[in-house]
């Protein structure tokens, strides 16, 4: 079982920069976080959650077209996380988000932890 807890959300002025984090914990979680493709959702008010970027084992990148160039997705092996830089935030990128992963690049296979809230407002 891998728990998964997100970091560094905040308050933030438009075109201001935040750095997520999401640090993967428990047995085998090593092993499995190496192995696993993660990926950051966000979820706004009243919406549905939405994959916003995603990273392979191997370190392959995929963005959501609406965060393509601002955002970067990164991991650390070593330390069993993956990170979130987000650049240039805009009020749409107002949300809570979460880290989630498994065999294969979108695959949702650990259960969600609380999220980290992020907004953006002047």
């Amino acid at each position: 079982q891998v728990q998964l807890v997100e970091s560094g959300g905040g308050l933030v002025q438009p075109g201001g920069s935040l750095r997520l984090s999401c640090a993967a914990s428990g047995r085998a979680s090593g092993i499995i976080f190496r192995l696993n493709a993660m990926g950051w959702y966000r979820q706004a008010p009243g919406k549905q959650r939405e994959l916003v970027a995603t990273i392979s084992s191997g370190g392959s990148t995929n963005y959501a077209d609406s965060v393509k160039g601002r955002f970067t997705i990164s991991r650390d092996n070593a330390k069993n996380t993956v990170y979130l830089q987000m650049n240039s935030l805009q009020p749409e990128d107002t949300a809570v988000y979460y880290c989630n992963g498994g065999p294969r690049v979108g695959s949702t296979s650990h259960s969600w932890g609380q999220g980290t809230q992020v907004t953006v407002s002047s």
